[in-house]
């Protein structure tokens, strides 16, 4: 297994791609530490994890809160006693064009995806220096994201901080044998594409088809085509592999 005997946090995996990840995770052994705003969601996947024979923990914490994600690294620590992967998932999206946007939705999703992954960073890098290893791996977007929908310059300076945030935090780590990389997902079929297609006034069929016209493979993407990515830099194949970005989007 190529994750055998590691743990992993990965944040906003109750759904979607982050649930996929855990999933992919446990499969290849990891003891997956599953993280979000609601327990009974977080518990219901790591449920699934041990049905098919994992190991997992489920926690409840807003990214955003600082104490939340220090009692959560806690519980990790406690229960695992070490933390070797970091998968910064947790995001949301608030589009709305910048004449009319508010300092709470400005701050809401730059919060969710850039404070949220400094602070699980910053509580994980310590662990994993200590012992000279580990794996960041931070989930952002290509921005503008999707169809170029207007409103999102909230959405695409946060995701523009994480692919800086990821290539600084891979120059610092690296001598700690920390390797930190960036996936940049578009097109997948996720609760996120269905709700980008509500706020366009498409129904999903005519999304997939507008959204296939822009992409060379021809097909939508599947969070398992997010998972086996964000596995890949997990594990020790991609050992000198660190302050990239992977697009993960059909050519598109």
């Amino acid at each position: 297994m190529r994750l055998a005997g590691k743990v992993a946090i990965v944040t906003g995996s109750g759904r979607g791609i982050g649930q996929a990840i855990a999933f992919a995770f446990a499969k290849e052994g990891a003891k997956v530490v599953v993280n979000e705003l609601s327990l009974k969601n977080a518990e219901a996947v790591v449920e699934k994890i041990e049905a098919n024979g994992g190991e997992g923990l489920a926690t409840k914490a807003d990214v955003c809160k600082r104490p939340e994600v220090e009692e959560m690294f806690s519980q990790v620590i406690s229960e695992f006693g070490k933390i070797d992967i970091l998968v910064n998932n947790a995001g949301i999206r608030r589009d709305i064009l910048i004449h009319k946007m508010s300092e709470e939705e400005w701050d809401t999703v730059v919060n969710v995806s850039l404070k949220g992954s400094f602070n699980c960073v910053q509580l994980a890098q310590g662990h994993m220096a200590k012992q000279n290893y580990g794996k960041i791996i931070n989930i952002a977007s290509p921005f503008p994201a999707g169809l170029g929908n207007r409103g999102q310059v909230n959405y695409s300076a946060a995701n523009a901080g994480l692919v800086g945030f990821t290539k600084a935090l891979a120059q610092e780590l690296g001598r700690y044998n920390i390797n930190v990389n960036c996936i940049a997902p578009d097109f997948i079929v996720s609760e996120m594409t269905l709700e980008s297609a509500r706020r366009l006034g498409l129904y999903l069929d005519d999304f997939k088809n507008v959204a296939l016209s822009l992409i060379p493979l021809k097909r939508l993407g599947t969070v398992e085509d997010m998972a086996n990515v964000a596995l890949f830099l997990a594990s020790d194949e991609s050992s000198f592999v660190s302050g990239q970005v992977i697009y993960v989007t059909g050519g598109a």
